[in-house]
């Protein structure tokens, strides 16, 4: 047992014995810097089952923590909060038990638990990545990571986006006007070549409507009638029905764009346990729309199309299957979820990383697959996280106004050149050294930036402030990290500690309690699926950290063994940030 969780056993006992009720929860909460005290005990929701004045209830249950807690070194009571000072000597002995665990705050998964399936980047092959699939791809990868040091079993997934119109307006573009080009041919990664064709298509596609409403076409005629979106759409048909010259085109350009994404995704430090296919999934959701029809759970209207109405859900009707008997995302969807559930019986869950704009989508979904029968459909989440804009505005991919994934990581290793530079850091670094540090900050920068941020809200992003070597950045903290690894480097590795003869320094105490904060931290992360709380919680870890560097010599210490005490405490430290940052996907260099 915890101390959290003897503090609310004892304050529970307390409220039994002396007032004859019963407390169902106990809210405990750090004691505010103001006051004098550790862990903070709230009376006013005891209330409820105990009456009297807040004050005396709290003094009288300080009373009773006093006498039957060993921890509890002394309590004072403001207004309805019960502050309890802890002796110092419990977080010496907790220190002492947590020092040399390299994996502190992490939890084992239990055999036999039901896995998460976490999805995302699930792109489309019509394009490379932009700064949106750059959120989708960190804020997945960490949630991935950081539900896993909780102890869950975790795959990490994605459904490529590799069939449908999009795919065929930017074949049907390279058919037209790409004379044979090839990534080598042109020296593009193949994901840019193909997606430079997607905006072809928008462009022709734009001439078109505009000579049919110069003819007098209304503009929803316009955009029906373009000869090149009919034939785009005659190029799905076809795929559909596997004409051998379409499916091999599409085999091609794929090939291309995986090979593109794969580069993307190494330079970006993310990764997947398994991939799926929409050109392979999509065909088993429509086994179970024809399922669902036949048992009532979807109905047929006249055009042949297939739909599910969820009026009485407070939703409205969904297609499933167009008139023409091809698939939607809605019916790829279906087939996805269940095929990845034949595929790793052990899933009892699953997080789909997608922007908000699709929250629709994702209630749909969830609630169709439950009218299917499927038990774990109750454990399906929609991870929706808002956009990420620039200074200079939206993106739009048909149009090329994207910020490109390979670019921007470019851009982030130029920008932690610059401002390196100008801090002159990096004296005595071979340039080979000085590239891998520009590319850890940068990455560190633009990582820290977006997942520091809670996944609901949209971003403003700006890539020189992210790169800022003071405040809640992650080069600050990496900085931090680097100092810690300076020290350590000249400290004495083979140094005994005596523990139980130290005597503890309040900013010393204060950093040990923000270190046991991290497996809490890790927990309610998970829960929340939001990797802001780890990051917030390492930049405090540094603040605090940076407070006691400032006011407790650690080299110069008075004695040895408080020397060695210092040390291993600011190991903790170097250890919980790299752990922490590693949740992220973010490296910490060993110097700086």
């Amino acid at each position: 047992m915890n101390l959290q969780e003897s503090l609310s056993h004892q304050v529970k006992k307390a409220v039994l014995d002396i007032f004859g009720a019963t407390l169902q929860s106990v809210e405990l909460q750090s004691t505010r810097k103001e006051f004098v005290g550790d862990i903070t005990v709230v009376i006013f929701p005891m209330l409820r089952v105990v009456k009297g004045n807040p004050v005396q209830i709290g003094d009288q249950i300080g009373q009773f923590l006093l006498d039957h807690l060993d921890e509890v070194k002394s309590f004072n009571v403001v207004k309805g909060f019960l502050n309890i000072e802890i002796d110092p000597v419990h977080y010496l002995n907790i220190f002492e038990t947590i020092k040399d665990q390299d994996t502190f705050g992490f939890v084992a998964s239990k055999p036999g638990e039901k896995a998460i399936m976490v999805e995302y980047s699930s792109p489309n092959t019509n394009k490379p990545l932009h700064l949106g699939h750059v959120r989708n791809n960190l804020l997945g990868y960490s949630v991935a990571e950081i539900l896993k040091a909780s102890g869950k079993k975790v795959y990490k997934t994605q459904i490529i986006n590799d069939r449908g119109i999009h795919i065929c307006k930017s074949m049907l573009a390279w058919k037209r006007f790409g004379n044979e080009e090839t990534p080598e041919s042109s020296g593009l990664k193949g994901d840019k070549l193909v997606g430079n064709y997607y905006v072809t298509f928008d462009k022709e596609y734009k001439k078109e409507i505009q000579a049919l409403l110069d003819q007098g076409k209304t503009e929803e005629v316009a955009k029906k009638e373009a000869p090149i979106l009919i034939e785009a759409q005659q190029m799905l048909q076809k795929w559909e029905a596997g004409d051998s010259e379409t499916v091999a085109l599409w085999e091609t350009m794929n090939a291309w764009v995986y090979k593109g994404f794969d580069e993307t995704y190494k330079n970006l430090g993310v990764d997947f346990d398994n991939l799926y296919y929409e050109s392979q999934t999509y065909l088993l959701g429509k086994e179970f729309v024809a399922e669902g029809l036949k048992s009532g759970i979807f109905f047929e209207k006249e055009d042949g199309s297939v739909w599910c109405d969820l009026t009485a859900d407070g939703l409205d009707e969904k297609i499933v299957l167009r008139s023409d008997g091809t698939a939607v995302y809605m019916t790829q969807d279906i087939g996805t979820a269940i095929q990845r559930v034949k595929d790793f019986p052990d899933v009892g869950g699953m997080v789909y990383t997608v922007g908000n704009e699709q929250e629709y989508h994702f209630q749909v979904l969830f609630l169709i697959i439950k009218k299917l029968g499927f038990e774990w459909a109750k454990n399906l989440f929609h991870l929706s996280y808002g956009m990420v804009d620039l200074p200079s505005g939206k993106m739009k991919s048909r149009e090329g106004t994207v910020v490109d994934a390979d670019d921007l990581i470019l851009e982030m290793a130029q920008t932690a050149e610059e401002i390196s530079e100008e801090l002159g850091k990096l004296d005595g670094y071979s340039d080979p050294e000085k590239a891998e540090l520009y590319k850890a900050i940068g990455l560190g920068a633009l990582k820290y930036y977006i997942l520091k941020v809670d996944p609901r809200k949209r971003i403003l992003f700006d890539p020189k402030d992210s790169i800022d070597f003071q405040g809640n950045t992650g080069p600050f903290i990496q900085y931090t990290y680097a100092r810690i690894q300076s020290i350590l480097r000249k400290a004495d590795a083979n140094a005994q500690l005596d523990i139980t003869s130290i005597e503890l320094h309040e900013k010393e105490k204060e950093l040990i309690k923000q270190l046991l904060l991290f497996p809490e931290v890790i927990q309610n992360a998970a829960d929340n699926h939001s990797p802001a709380l780890v990051a917030n919680y390492t930049y405090d870890l540094v603040k605090e950290f940076n407070s006691f560097y400032q006011n407790v010599s650690i080299l110069g210490a008075e004695n040895d063994n408080e020397k060695a005490f210092r040390v291993a405490l600011s190991n903790k430290v170097a250890v919980t940030i790299k752990n922490a940052f590693g949740l992220l996907g973010i490296d910490v260099p060993e110097r700086m």
